[in-house]
């Protein structure tokens, strides 16, 4: 019992931290309706930007750093599109192709940097000291607490919980303001916007780095959490937030915008633990893509056979 409830908590708790990808992914493609590609990309920019600003010795301000920097490579990948004029896919990625060499630069020529920075001892001696991260305070301040809190899973769940619930109640408001609507209103019918004298194009940029900073945003929660950046941790997140929104979809259905955030976040859940129950069958780790891709297959193909099952039921029980 206790390593099920261990392998859950870990599941959950690496649901949590890919939640506002999640989210990100849900705002280009459902909300925007618009294919962006630029998220393995802005996630390590994210990653990176967090690790160099939490080793100078700010870990809460990295988080919000990580965010920004995503927003910035957001507003890239809408100015092709909407002021070159360049294919959404095209631009995404030559945004993302980009970012690998900027987070290259970032990290200091180097392929991975963890959250350690030189110092020198008491007897003077020069020694790698571990930074401090949002996730370390937590377990700091629960020192000598028992139970289920001193688990390092338990409190990397709790408090990335806390973040994400704020983060799906400020975009469940933002988005039944003038400006989130008429983010929504340029997904649903952008001529009809342009038509209104909105300006799409703006709406249409806000969106789009306001998806990409909620990407950077759980890459740099995945840096603080795991302690180290590397420009590998992007592979695969495109297909791994797709996986997650519509899991949450075929799980919810479409039943508007809140209900949409919330299904993402539980779609990241579901899709964790499918992992987790994958490697406890000691499925290798370089399946994990493939077995990515089949989720996304089966969640995508799921509701049409069901909607074909139930016709073939409809027109069986009508016969006479």
């Amino acid at each position: 019992m206790t390593m099920l409830l261990n392998l859950l908590m870990s599941a959950l708790s690496q649901g949590m931290l890919y939640a506002p990808m999640a989210l990100g992914v849900f705002v280009t493609f459902r909300i925007l309706r618009t294919p962006d590609l630029t998220v393995d990309g802005s996630f390590v920019f994210g990653m990176t930007v967090c690790a160099a600003v939490t080793i100078a010795g700010y870990p809460i301000a990295a988080l919000l750093c990580g965010a920004l920097a995503g927003a910035l490579a957001g507003l890239c990948t809408a100015l092709l599109q909407t002021k070159a004029r360049v294919e959404p896919i095209l631009s995404g990625i030559l945004v993302s192709t980009g970012l690998y060499t900027i987070n290259y630069a970032v990290l200091g020529g180097q392929s991975n940097l963890y959250l350690q920075r030189a110092v020198t001892n008491a007897q003077g001696a020069v020694v790698n000291e571990s930074c401090q991260t949002i996730y370390r305070m937590l377990s700091q301040r629960l020192k000598g607490v028992g139970g289920l809190l001193k688990d390092a899973n338990t409190q990397v769940l709790l408090l990335t919980l806390v973040l994400v619930a704020v983060l799906v109640a400020v975009l469940a408001v933002f988005f039944f303001t003038r400006p989130g609507m008429a983010i929504r209103a340029t997904g649903d019918n952008e001529e009809m916007v342009r038509s209104s004298s909105i300006n799409a194009d703006r709406m249409r940029t806000l969106g789009v780095m306001l998806a990409n900073a909620l990407v950077a945003f759980s890459g740099a929660l995945l840096c603080q959490q795991q302690r180290y950046a590397d420009l590998n941790c992007g592979n695969g997140m495109l297909v791994m937030g797709l996986a997650s929104v519509i899991i949450g979809q075929v799980l919810g259905g479409k039943r508007g915008v809140i209900a949409g955030l919330l299904s993402a976040v539980g779609g990241s859940l579901v899709y964790r633990i499918v992992l987790q129950l994958a490697y406890r069958l000691d499925m290798p780790s370089y399946s994990v893509k493939l077995l990515s891709t089949l989720i996304v297959i089966l969640a995508l193909t799921l509701p049409r056979l069901r909607k074909g099952l139930s016709r073939q039921l409809k027109k069986g029980g009508a016969r006479p």
